[in-house]
């Protein structure tokens, strides 16, 4: 695992993948089939993985969270970046900060609490977090009136920020005065797009964010990062073009749950067999699985072409 500090260079570089987490029927870690998965990302030139939502680390509990992130820690690649989640709740935060402290994890984003937070409120906890495990933060913000940004910005002058996750969807991404004035205040290269392929063509085009975060690169890796590489030099056809390959898995993504359509893609594509989700979370009506296995394939399907005309 690389544990160099997690900033803009390294949005740069590699999408951001944000997979689930594979468990065993006894909902106990699958280390198989996770390693597996983060194989199947790293051969497709993925770099840096992000547990977040996808992996529902909102339910994961102490007793086993350092196990999970020992086998994150040795799992990775050299060169692959890994960024566990804390949260979204105060006290566990700082209980798996304690945890943290003593793993050679350069970040970790605190994910965002759905209500009881205030901004103010926000930004001590990140202060605390930040203390206690002696790390940066990943800054989540998922919806408006999160945190002010001349609070992010504080944040990010006092060096508690390695980068920020912006995933407040909007009918217009174009049309997002409190992402303008976020790229105002702070770097925007250090601000990652964080709702997959669909919006990142105008989030790195027109505020000029550093990269962005993907679950659907999960099934294409190499399609995902060839949309990263022609935004990164300007090619904004070749760009448009890749995004519309992953828009059928991600329109029933939207439809049906983000987080649980993409477990089960993740395994009708037989990339890994992903196995129960987490309660308070439970996996998709099986009357869907044939949508998504269908969108799943095809996606896999174009990456195999791919890679075949390399």
């Amino acid at each position: 695992m690389q544990t160099t500090p997690v900033d803009a260079d390294t949005l740069a570089r590699s999408v951001v993948a944000v997979p689930p987490l594979a468990r065993h029927a006894d909902l106990t870690l699958n280390v198989e089939e996770n390693s597996r998965m983060i194989q199947h990302l790293e051969a497709g030139g993925i770099r840096t993985l992000l547990y977040g939502g996808n992996a529902n680390f909102y339910n994961i509990g102490m007793a086993e969270y350092a196990d999970v992130l020992a086998f994150l820690e040795q799992a990775a690649g050299a060169d692959t970046v890994v960024i566990p989640s804390v949260g979204p709740a105060f006290g566990i935060m700082m209980d798996q900060a304690a945890v943290l402290r003593g793993t050679a994890f350069p970040t970790a984003m605190i994910l965002p609490a759905a209500f009881a937070a205030t901004s103010a409120g926000v930004t001590t906890g990140v202060r605390r977090f930040v203390e206690t495990s002696g790390k940066p933060a990943v800054l989540y913000i998922k919806n408006d009136g999160f945190i002010d940004v001349l609070e992010v910005k504080q944040l990010f002058d006092d060096g508690l920020l390695s980068v920020i996750k912006y995933a407040i969807v909007r009918d217009e991404t174009v049309d997002d005065p409190y992402l303008q004035d976020l790229c105002d205040s702070v770097d925007p290269n250090r601000i990652m797009s964080g709702i997959g392929e669909q919006p990142a063509i105008i989030h790195l085009r027109d505020f000029g964010l550093g990269g962005f975060t993907s679950g659907c690169v999960c099934i294409a890796p190499r399609l995902s990062m060839d949309m990263l590489e022609a935004l990164n030099r300007d090619d904004v056809d070749e760009a448009e073009r890749i995004r519309a390959v992953f828009e059928p898995l991600e329109d029933l993504r939207n439809a049906h749950s983000p987080i649980r359509v993409l477990h089960e893609a993740v395994r009708l594509a037989g990339i890994a067999d992903t196995g129960p989700i987490l309660p308070l979370l439970s996996n998709l009506d099986p009357a869907l699985h044939s949508a998504v296995e269908t969108a799943a394939t095809a996606l896999l399907e174009k990456q195999v072409t791919r890679l075949a005309s390399a």
